[in-house]
């Protein structure tokens, strides 16, 4: 089985401009894959403001996921569909096509965000659907989603850097050099954000998976 990501820009028609935003997000992503390289496919540009990309498990695709938010600049940001299900590659002139039940069930997914962000949960941008054939139980997945969406959404851009930063394990100190502010700063920014629970979150993630949980 494979976990199929989708990724778009959030309101990608209204940015001022739209090829500087993609280059930012292209080498966002490109950051979290040096510092932390999890994808078996890095999520790429499609068509549009729509990325594809492939991660070797639920646990993998939703660490790497929350990396790339905390990495994007301050004017940008993006959902995310997650897929899990079997999936093809097609080959073709234009080069190889995805295709199988984990991309079908991404696009269901970010269908899914998107309807959620627009009517009740604003600060969603997370969703995962599992293909009906795989007998995975998403639940708790998007209910810790939509919970730490909520703490990312609401971060300003300045607690998004301290937030990446302790979970690749810079100390407060050496953030607060880079900012330029006061350690006891940085403790109290990241203690109001709930990084804490971010950062317990994300090393679960990054635990050692027990069978039961293997997608």
């Amino acid at each position: 089985m494979s976990v199929a990501v989708i990724a778009d820009i959030v309101g990608s028609r209204g940015l001022p401009d739209r090829a500087a935003a993609q280059r930012a997000l292209e080498e966002a992503i490109a950051r979290v894959e040096r510092d932390v390289p999890l994808a078996e496919r890095q999520l790429t540009a499609t068509v549009g403001d729509e990325l594809q990309g492939v991660y070797p498990s639920l646990d993998a695709a939703m660490a790497a996921l929350l990396l790339i938010r905390l990495a994007l600049p301050d004017d940008l940001d993006c959902r995310f569909g997650i897929g899990i299900g079997a999936h093809s590659d097609v080959p073709s002139r234009v080069g190889t096509l995805a295709e199988g039940p984990a991309w079908w069930a991404a696009r269901e997914a970010i269908d899914a965000i998107h309807a959620a962000q627009a009517r009740t949960i604003p600060g969603a941008r997370t969703w995962v659907v599992a293909d009906a054939g795989t007998a995975v139980d998403v639940r708790v997945a998007n209910a810790y989603l939509l919970a730490r969406d909520q703490l990312v959404t609401a971060m300003a851009p300045r607690t998004r850097r301290l937030a990446y930063g302790r979970i690749l394990g810079v100390t407060q100190a050496e953030l607060a050099a880079a900012e330029g502010i006061t350690q006891s700063a940085v403790s109290q920014a990241l203690g109001v954000a709930g990084v804490a629970a971010l950062v317990e979150g994300y090393t679960q993630l990054r635990a050692d998976p027990t069978p039961s949980s293997d997608v």
